[in-house]
């Protein structure tokens, strides 16, 4: 019997990109699971959402102290900011690096960058094979961290939006067309440069997530600087429903962000065909392909000018199907296949 252990305890903090992938390849990994094979996720207490056959390894506030799971032959470290790293209990252990993101986080320190990234490095060192979700993030990875380029491979991250076809009642409703966004209000997911796109039109603009600190103050100010503030909705949390319905019903997706390790709502947005307004930092140029339009940099000028040519080419081309196309290549279903593989060749 081969034992494969996961670390899924960010299941305790709903609502980001984390929890996702937990949850997603926690329950996809299950119907690729054979006889001989027991999978054990390390879960918060009282998660019970998973349907299939597994082994729960239940939290406990000690365990970073004292971790003490079974023997297993794979250990697998589904995020860099793990609290429990049981290496003398596992015969090979797997990391995945989803982001490098605080090295572009202009509020962190130098000293900062280094502790954290020397916190990282030595769980490299101790790990048999390493994960990113990205090119870029496998490329930034190089740059930064001392690592054989043998040891690393790339398994990119799946993306799926719930459906609800029969939902009509978000929770704000706008009367009028509308562009649409959503993450953790954080300085660098970048919205604060969107109010702008609002100048000589009607849109509209929504922007759904969990508010962090004071960021969304600015946001707030550059509304009222170009004299939008009544068309900008900061919506806060919202339901898979309420989310269903915003990417269905928007006229365009937007998402500058300038730290990303993968962009899953770029893909989210793609499924329905929609035209996506990205930023060219990080991993979004190669999440979004030829499929979306760029934001190269943030002045009024040049955002309205893509913004506009866009929308103007997106009418006129009417590329929906391509871009849906495009989208299907992140599979969730093909990132579990695909771990079940590393996996079994560690054996």
């Amino acid at each position: 019997m081969h034992r494969i252990g996961l670390d899924f305890e960010k299941l305790k903090y709903p609502h980001n990109g984390l929890y996702t992938f937990c949850m997603q390849l926690g329950q996809r990994l299950l119907q690729f699971k054979t006889a001989d094979e027991q999978l054990l996720y390390y879960l918060p207490a009282t998660f019970d959402n998973y349907k299939g056959d597994y082994t729960k390894i239940p939290y406990k506030w000690y365990d970073r102290y004292a971790f003490n799971p079974p023997q297993m032959d794979i250990w697998h470290a589904v995020h860099q900011s793990g609290n429990v790293w049981p290496r003398k209990k596992a015969k090979k252990t797997v990391l995945t690096i989803h982001d490098l993101n605080f090295l572009f986080e202009p509020n962190k320190s130098e000293r900062e960058k280094k502790r954290s990234l020397d916190i990282i490095q030595k769980q490299v060192d101790e790990t048999d094979r390493i994960v990113a979700i990205s090119e870029f993030t496998l490329k930034t990875i190089h740059e930064q961290l001392h690592i054989p380029a043998d040891k690393c491979s790339i398994i990119y991250q799946g993306s799926e939006i719930k459906e609800f076809p029969g939902f009509d009642a978000p929770q704000y409703r706008p009367a009028v067309p509308f562009l649409f966004s959503i993450g953790m209000i954080l300085p660098k997911k970048n919205f604060h440069v969107l109010p702008r796109l609002l100048e000589h039109n009607d849109y509209e603009l929504l922007i759904a997530g969990k508010t962090q600190g004071d960021y969304h103050k600015k946001i707030e100010e550059e509304a009222a600087k170009y004299g939008v503030s009544g068309r900008v909705k900061m919506l806060g949390s919202i339901t898979d429903e309420e989310k269903y319905w915003y990417y269905k019903n928007c006229a365009a997706f937007m998402f500058p962000s300038v730290a990303e390790g993968f962009g899953a709502p770029v893909v989210e947005a793609m499924h329905f065909g929609k035209p996506v307004f990205l930023s060219d930092k990080t991993s979004l140029p190669e999440i979004g392909g030829d499929s979306a339009y760029y934001f190269k940099q943030f002045d009024n000028e040049h955002m309205r000018n893509i913004f506009e040519e866009g929308m103007q080419h997106y009418a006129a081309v009417q590329p929906a199907e391509k871009i849906r196309q495009h989208a299907v290549k992140f599979s969730w279903d093909t990132n579990a296949r695909k771990y079940m593989e590393l996996y079994r060749s560690l054996y």
